[in-house]
């Protein structure tokens, strides 16, 4: 997620000015310095990912929804309980007026006990995480099947990634289900959700089975991979659309009176929603900014990671916000404001290919897709901006708990893990020479792809280049 707090006036750069490609990483081309080919294919996802069956029903007024959702998992540890986080209950969200509950969890066809814990959500508020208790522990490498039913109450006038625009008749449902919050050789999340503007989510790669969202059939709807056809819906006057996709960490929903533009661009196949209502720029103007962010990406970090992508263009909404194969964004002028979409567009690596803990961890995206937007699509920031700029020295690593403990939060956390954190990995783009650097980050996007990467993956990959390292440890990112 980009906030306003950063906005900068953009300038044209050298990076800008000079090639789209990085410098001994053309297509088709490998050195010993860039590893293999800018254009080979990621890895695969693991085969024991999660798999996720994902249903909403829209209210007529798009108010409210119900949903249900299926995950099977294996565990890499013995498990006693199931837990889930309800991340439109937290502080930001919650008080705009969005609740997520559960209504009930079956393993095996029988219903769970479950309990609600605050998890960080405000007095009065449905808690951030669920528990089921199961009736006896499963063993590590044995497959555990849930079954939630829920429903989502969506606020209005709200700039959070879930919300309704009344006047549009336009919806946004992002990270709005119960995601499941294993961890991969940690175990159960339960970091709580703070007052800070940013993510605290954590989520294991899972292949989305199905997603079926059920709809006023005067309404288009956008989703996650690709699209695998529409039904009629379960009463008159409704449409169900469907969607599936391989490998992604989160869901994001768009339904409402939209236009729907596709078109091709890096090799993923974009569908561009603009709300029908009218949109500061039209659709052309968002295509050539789309399709020239992602060329630029593409030939510093590789391949876009998904077949297909979704950008959804939402009103009352000024920032945007990252998912994988999907990016929200506010009514903006594309090309004045580049930096802001080369920016969510940067996180389908730094965050969609690449996960993180987003609580303990938020600047391993934040940071890193500020720096990538810096790379190719330059700002006025740089490696020696004026130190009044750049929030909290030495802090740029801290988790989201900490943040949300400071005075001024939301500033100190984007001054410090966008601005710093973003300035910093320039400086060490700087020390270790931009050529080394970007393909110490291209080993770390393939050495991690598909996982749920920590700080000491990022170092192992700058293990070869000292001077790297040493910069982002003063600033307190790297151990």
């Amino acid at each position: 997620m980009l906030v306003v707090l950063l906005a900068v006036t953009a300038c044209t750069g050298p990076e800008r000015s000079g090639e789209p490609e990085p410098p001994g990483a053309s297509r088709g081309q490998s050195t010993a310095d860039t590893g293999p080919p800018i254009d080979t294919p990621w890895p695969p996802p693991s085969p024991q990912r999660p798999v996720v069956d994902l249903a909403f029903d829209m209210a007529a007024d798009l108010r409210s929804a119900t949903g249900r959702e299926k995950v099977r998992f294996v565990p890499d540890r013995r498990v006693c309980e199931l837990v889930f986080r309800l991340w439109p209950n937290g502080p930001t969200s919650a008080e705009a007026g969005t609740s997520l509950t559960v209504s009930g969890v079956r393993v095996g066809g029988s219903a769970m006990t479950l309990s609600q814990e605050p998890g960080g959500a405000p007095t009065g508020s449905p808690g951030t995480i669920v528990v089921a208790a199961l009736p006896s522990c499963v063993a590590a490498g044995t497959a555990v099947t849930a079954e939630l039913t829920f429903k989502l109450q969506l606020a209005t006038r709200t700039d959070e990634r879930v919300g309704y625009a009344s006047a549009a008749e336009v919806a946004w449902l992002g990270t709005a289900f119960p995601l499941l919050a294993w961890q991969n050789g940690v175990g159960w999340n339960r970091d709580p959700a703070v007052p800070v503007t940013g993510e605290s989510a954590t989520s294991e790669t899972f292949d989305l089975a199905s997603l079926r969202v059920t709809a006023p059939s005067r309404y288009e709807v956008t989703g996650a991979g690709r699209p695998t056809g529409t039904t009629p819906g379960p009463s008159a006057d409704t449409t169900v659309h469907g969607f599936a996709a391989e490998a992604v960490r989160d869901v994001t929903v768009t339904v409402g009176r939209l236009d729907l533009t596709r078109f091709d661009a890096s090799g993923t196949s974009v569908t561009l929603a603009l709300p029908r209502s009218g949109s500061r720029s039209d659709a052309d103007r968002w295509r050539t900014q789309i399709s020239q962010s992602l060329a630029r990406l593409v030939a510093r970090f590789g391949p876009v990671p998904y077949p297909d992508l979704w950008v959804s263009v939402l009103p009352e909404v000024t920032d945007g916000v990252e998912y994988p194969g999907a990016v929200q964004i506010g009514d903006v002028d594309p090309a004045r404001e580049r930096w802001l979409l080369t920016h969510e567009l940067a996180h389908l690596w730094f965050y969609g290919l690449v996960g993180n803990n987003q609580g303990k961890n938020p600047w391993l995206d934040e940071s890193l897709a500020t720096y990538a937007q810096e790379v190719v699509d330059p700002t006025s920031l740089s490696a020696e901006d004026p130190d009044e700029w750049l929030g909290i020295r030495g802090a740029v690593g801290e988790s989201m708990t900490q943040w949300g403990q400071r005075r001024r939060s939301s500033d100190a956390y984007v001054a410090t893990v966008y601005r710093q954190g973003g300035r910093t990995l320039l400086q060490a783009r700087q020390a270790a020479g931009p050529e080394a650097f970007d393909a110490a980050i291209r080993s770390y996007l393939r050495a991690n792809a598909h996982q749920i990467a920590a700080p000491e993956d990022l170092a192992a990959a700058l293990a070869p280049l000292p001077q790297a390292r040493q910069v982002l440890q003063e600033a307190g990112a790297l151990p």
